[in-house]
């Protein structure tokens, strides 16, 4: 029988992984004040970052989407993995050996993502090992004529897949694999003649995660009488998203995100990635048969963390058709990026892996020196098919360009276009401006009706969700919302007895009320990961509200600096509360005889209350 994981070792577990670290494998975090970190939210597109994540207690939290949760969170929602796959996961990376209980030991994998990852895992092993083998000669010609020797390949990860029918097939089912998982990974075909190697006789490239984990391969044919296409990638798998996949990604990731300012090139194929990195362009990224779209923008932008335009993303075209049609392509998705966008050709239009053969490595670097910004790119692409020469052409010419630039948002970089054009055209600028202005008009009539929408049917009004932007704006809310955020973020540092005391009493808000319960449930706030238990504990629909204020930045130095704060917050509820108390008190003794007993009762109070009261204060 299969164990549960221990308690103490999934806590343990936790308390040793750095969630940033892993949160920061696929998002560009930058600090967010003291203890915070910031980026854009892997799990909704978004423009500006909100997805904070909080190192220290473990937590993160999208103020966009409402995402929220722990590491272990992080890795189910990210990566669809079971809780139990989850902290094996983390365990293997900290080196931390785990122990089941009811005497079970690890659930045997025999299904899942998880086995997908580790039969890929175990194939790009193989692959290699064949890269070494006699018959892989021809491989290695090719990737020495490209300019590629045995430490580049090794780099890479490059291997080879024998020219039989069941190489791999065999060699993963002497591993444990089965038919089943092998099909599922896109490693193996079915067809007449059974279970086959779906890779034969090519050189591979394994596609890697952002993460670094072996998703699929890229496979370029070696010899003549292979009939399939030059390059074959693993089919789509429940891992394998070739619209999601950049190669070289897991390589660039780090470059890209401390470049200053940010910069990715988007290359056309494996050779041309492999070729720029080695060149000392350690950006360059590609995708994997298929054009540049949505989903490889977003994950561009969460490396980049590109919230601002101080960013460049570099394109690399061959100048053929085939090529401009490309760039057109692109510049129809690059327009969602925050970061500039540029275009790169190379001379003769050698791709950067013949560039670098031809001219070597300095010449690849150069290329970055050509690039012209996208919109320019493109508007030379509209113009090429009018006769300029002509007022007919050089009308027609505006009319076709005058569109694209109505769609630059900034008026001083569409008025700086405009020149360009009128340039290009040889036209009177007023007339280029008017062109522009109207083309402009109309995307935005056209962006502000939008799609027209169905009426929906009726439905159940949803519960109103109670953030930090939602409190009332009151100076009493704010001195509460400020102190229950402190508590969240540095009650495990502030003095146990003062912190019980600033919280003894209830609040008027009832998110806030609902948040102070949460947080006097976990009466041990020494341990760690007691917040995200507090935060449990706050029944709906105050939760979010609760992750929000853990989330939050906090407005200090440092965090010595923020535990004062944190302080002097309990203080002045407790003072608040002393005064409240006083209130009270005094209208008490008004209602009563002065020589009674309850009088005489109520006035040692009052004393009590003006000690405490100076006690706080350090009088």
């Amino acid at each position: 029988m299969v164990g549960r994981i221990s308690q103490a070792d999934v806590e343990e577990v936790k308390s040793r992984t750095n969630i940033g670290d892993i949160i920061g494998e696929r998002v560009a975090l930058r600090s967010a004040g003291v203890g915070s970190l910031k980026g854009l939210c892997p799990f909704h597109d978004e423009k500006s970052p909100s997805f904070h994540v909080r190192p220290q207690v473990g937590f993160y939290h999208c103020f966009g989407c409402g995402a929220s949760g722990d590491v272990y969170t992080f890795l189910r929602e990210m990566d669809h993995v079971t809780f139990t796959e989850a902290v094996e996961r983390l365990a293997a990376r900290v080196g931390i050996t785990l122990h089941y209980e009811e005497g079970g030991g690890p659930a045997p994998e025999t299904s899942g993502r998880a086995r997908l990852y580790a039969a890929n895992a175990a194939a790009a092993e193989y692959f290699r090992a064949q890269l070494g083998t006699a018959e892989a000669e021809t491989g290695r010609r090719f990737l020495g004529s490209r300019g590629f020797d045995a430490g580049a390949a090794a780099h890479f990860g490059v291997g080879y897949a024998p020219r039989g029918w069941n190489g791999l097939l065999d060699a993963m089912l002497a591993q444990g694999f089965t038919r089943d998982e092998l099909s599922a990974a896109g490693l193996v075909s079915s067809g007449q003649r059974g279970v086959y190697d779906r890779f034969r006789g090519r050189v591979i490239w394994p596609i890697r995660d952002v993460t670094g984990q072996t998703i699929g391969f890229g496979a370029r044919k070696l010899y003549d009488d292979d009939q399939g296409p030059k390059y074959l990638n693993t089919p789509e798998t429940t891992i394998y998203k070739k619209a999601q996949v950049l190669y070289g990604l897991d390589l660039a990731k780090r470059d890209i995100s401390r470049g200053d300012p940010k910069r990715v090139v988007v290359v056309e194929g494996y050779t041309d990635v492999m070729a720029a990195h080695l060149a000392g362009v350690t950006t360059a990224v590609a995708t994997c048969g298929t054009a540049f779209g949505t989903d490889h923008i977003t994950v561009l932008r969460r490396v980049m963390g590109d919230e601002s335009a101080a960013g460049e993303v570099v394109f690399t075209f061959d100048p053929d058709a085939a090529g401009q049609k490309a760039a057109l392509r692109a510049f129809g998705e690059a327009r969602r990026f925050q970061a500039r966008t540029y275009v790169a050709v190379a001379p003769d239009g050698l791709d950067p892996c013949d560039l670098r053969l031809e001219r070597g490595d300095a010449a690849v670097r150069a290329l970055m020196d050509t690039k012209v910004p996208m919109f320019e790119f493109v508007i030379d692409r509209k113009l090429e098919g009018f006769d300029l020469s002509s007022v007919e052409g050089r009308v027609a010419g505006l009319r076709a360009a005058a569109p694209i630039l109505g769609e630059i948002s900034d008026p001083a970089v569409r008025n700086g276009y405009e020149h360009v054009l009128a340039r290009r055209l040889g036209s009177d600028l007023t007339d280029v401006h008017r062109a522009v202005s109207s083309a402009a008009r109309r995307e935005k009539q056209r962006e502000e009706s939008g799609p027209v929408e169905p009426a929906p049917e009726a439905a159940a009004e949803p519960i109103q969700r109670v953030t930090l932007a939602t409190l009332p704006r009151t100076g009493d809310v704010m001195r509460e919302r400020d102190a229950l955020m402190a508590f969240l973020q540095y009650g495990h540092q502030m003095d146990t007895p003062l912190l019980v005391r600033a919280l003894s009493r209830p609040l008027q808000h009832p998110g806030l009320e609902a948040v102070r319960a949460g947080i006097l449930s976990v009466p041990d706030r020494s341990r760690p990961g007691w917040a995200l238990t507090a935060i449990e504990a706050v029944r709906e629909p105050y939760r979010v509200l609760a992750g929000e204020m853990l989330a939050a930045e906090f407005p200090a130095r440092d965090e010595q600096s923020a535990l004062a704060v944190a302080n002097d917050l309990a203080l002045a509820l407790v003072e608040r509360q002393l005064r409240a108390e006083k209130t009270e008190l005094l209208s008490a003794v008004q209602r009563v005889p002065a020589d009674s007993e309850e009088g005489r009762a109520l006035r040692v109070q009052l004393r009590d209350l003006d000690i405490e009261t100076r006690r706080l204060r350090g009088e």
